[in-house]
């Protein structure tokens, strides 16, 4: 099996917020910077990403501060986040936000000048700077930028599909490269992994295509501590029509500027479930409260709920907006006028890849940043910690793979192993009967969606681990692909996802089946009361091959669990 070997200093798989911010930091040390992307540069997930970015600077409400901060975001994590990565978070918001800003992102601005700021859910003051509610898209484009003006090489639309672990530690990854279906392998002294989430191992979600849980896969597959991996936030307000656009995200910033929430009845049904804070709530919070009024009968026809913004001024909601009233005007909804009709939609995975406080993994020489790593949000992630992880945390991996890769010299690699890898993706070109990639990921979702969503019980749990076990022993193996050539074939990258994508979803529903109390985005209808949950998950391959799951304890340095 022929490959091509290429060799760098650091190795950044993923050029979404964190991985572009990771190739950044490193690339400043001097060294040889490769930054790998399954898609074209400049069009990952975090371009999606609308509301904002928090930051305690006390613009707007002077009395935030990074301590605030840091309360709001254990508190919202349900307690069982990692407190000393929630300390790197606050602590060094501020200055990531400036480092955009020199990059050159452009943020709305108050009256005086600074940082325009907003409210979002579950947060004391308003801290969420914003750019419109296009941040994501700002924040891309300004690094992409930079990535261009850098040092880094970057390859996009490669396929990274195995970690190389030599003697314990990182050695690079094999890939494919899509456009041309050329094997390769990159070799590297450090490896920052910035993969990004799995929402579409769900029917419904607002990720993008590619979010199908390589990362989570490729990490747990190489022998790293995977943790929290039950913990799903699903966003309350996705879009349910047109079917094309349903679980598309309608971004916080609608609840955050003043948008509420309406059932059938056109009661404000909020005020009953969260009378204090209402729409901002936490995710959580009123996802489940959308989805008990639907069950209740109380829905939308699409099965959802109302999202009104007609009471605000036009002026207010078509210059903070803009994308939204684009959003809905494609569907034939203006929402200056209309409401939204809305239901949740899987978001965001809080669990991922276990760091220590210089970002590795525990596999050395591997580091990871952004939604791909876990314990910084605990049980649920506040709106607008996501973009501010991948900013605090990319750097972070940036400059610890970096001193990494200084300190350390380039390690071999298992050529049979690399060999192996290319000979099981290969297989599935070869393999004249099977199951194709699209009809098996139709049922790992529609499995995912009914049985692992936002209320869970001990059946539903135990008929998924024991589905989805069957699904990694008796599908994965023979799935084919129809058209077997290797030149940009959607169907063959398909199908090596639809691998990680199982994998994934075992981890998911496995954690989930092991925590018989609720905890944040976990709830159990059927939660033990003796199980309060003050613990975390991990996940790791054992040596014999099988899944084995441990709690853990909490890492705290200053809030106690109530």
């Amino acid at each position: 099996m022929e490959y091509k070997t290429i060799v760098c200093d650091v190795l950044v798989v993923g050029a979404g917020g964190a991985g572009c911010r990771a190739a950044i930091e490193a690339s400043n040390y001097n060294l040889d910077v490769i930054m790998l992307s399954k898609e074209l540069l400049g069009k990952a997930h975090t371009s999606m990403a609308e509301g904002g970015i928090n930051v305690a600077m006390g613009n707007v409400d002077p009395n935030d501060d990074p301590e605030t901060h840091f309360k709001d975001t254990v508190v919202g994590g349900n307690y069982i986040n990692n407190q000393e990565l929630v300390e790197i978070l606050v602590d060094n918001a501020v200055a990531r936000v400036y480092d955009l800003e020199e990059m050159g992102a452009v943020f709305d601005r108050t009256p005086e000048g600074k940082i325009a700021q907003r409210p979002f859910g579950k947060q004391s003051w308003r801290r969420t700077a914003y750019a419109s509610d296009r941040t994501g898209s700002e924040i891309m484009v300004t690094l992409v930028e930079a990535i261009r003006k850098s040092s880094v090489r970057v390859f996009d639309e490669m396929f990274a599909t195995k970690l190389l672990v030599q003697d314990g530690r990182i050695a690079g990854v094999t890939a494919i490269d899509m456009k041309y279906g050329d094997y390769l392998v990159f070799r590297a002294k450090a490896v920052v992994m910035a993969t990004g989430g799995a929402g579409r191992i769900f029917k419904v979600t607002s990720n993008a295509q590619l979010d199908v849980g390589d990362g989570y896969a490729m990490a747990y597959e190489a022998g790293c501590e995977m943790i929290d991996m039950e913990m799903i936030q699903f966003h309350p307000t996705g879009m349910t029509r047109p079917e094309s656009a349903k679980g598309r995200l309608v971004t916080e910033a609608v609840r955050g500027e003043g948008g509420i929430l309406l059932n059938s009845e056109g009661e404000r049904f909020m005020k009953k479930y969260y009378p204090k804070v209402m729409e901002l709530a936490g995710r959580d919070q009123v996802a489940r409260s959308i989805m008990t009024e639907v069950i209740e009968g109380r829905g939308s026809p699409t099965g959802g709920a109302y999202l009104s913004i007609s009471h605000l001024p036009k002026r207010i909601v078509e210059f903070r907006l803009e994308s939204m009233i684009e959003q809905f005007g494609d569907a034939g909804v203006d929402i200056r006028d209309e409401p939204m009709e809305v239901s949740p939609t899987c978001h965001h995975f809080m669990g991922g890849i276990s760091i220590d406080t210089s970002a590795q993994a525990s596999i050395p020489g591997l580091f990871a940043a952004g939604e791909c790593m876990g314990g910084l949000h605990g049980g649920n992630r506040l709106g607008g910690n996501a973009l501010c992880d991948t900013q605090v945390f990319g750097a972070l991996a940036g400059e610890s793979a970096a001193s990494f890769a200084k300190e350390h010299g380039l390690t071999g690699f298992d050529r049979d192993v690399a060999k192996q890898e290319f000979e099981r993706v290969e297989a599935m070109l070869q393999r004249k009967d099977g199951i194709s990639p699209a009809d098996a990921r139709e049922e790992l979702n529609e499995l995912m969606w009914s049985k692992v969503q936002i209320f869970r019980n001990e059946e539903d749990l135990e008929h998924a681990v024991k589905e989805l076990r069957r699904i990694q022993q008796e599908v994965v193996p023979k799935i084919k692909v129809d058209v077997p050539i290797k030149r940009f074939n959607p169907g063959w990258h398909q199908a090596i996802e639809f691998a990680h994508m199982v994998i994934t979803a075992r981890m998911v529903a496995e954690a989930a089946f092991m925590r018989k109390g609720s905890r944040g985005a976990h709830y159990r209808v059927d939660a033990d009361p003796d199980d309060k949950g003050y613990y975390n998950i991990v996940i790791r391959k054992g040596e014999d091959g099988e899944m084995e799951l441990k709690r853990k304890d909490l890492v705290i340095t200053r809030i106690q669990p109530p």
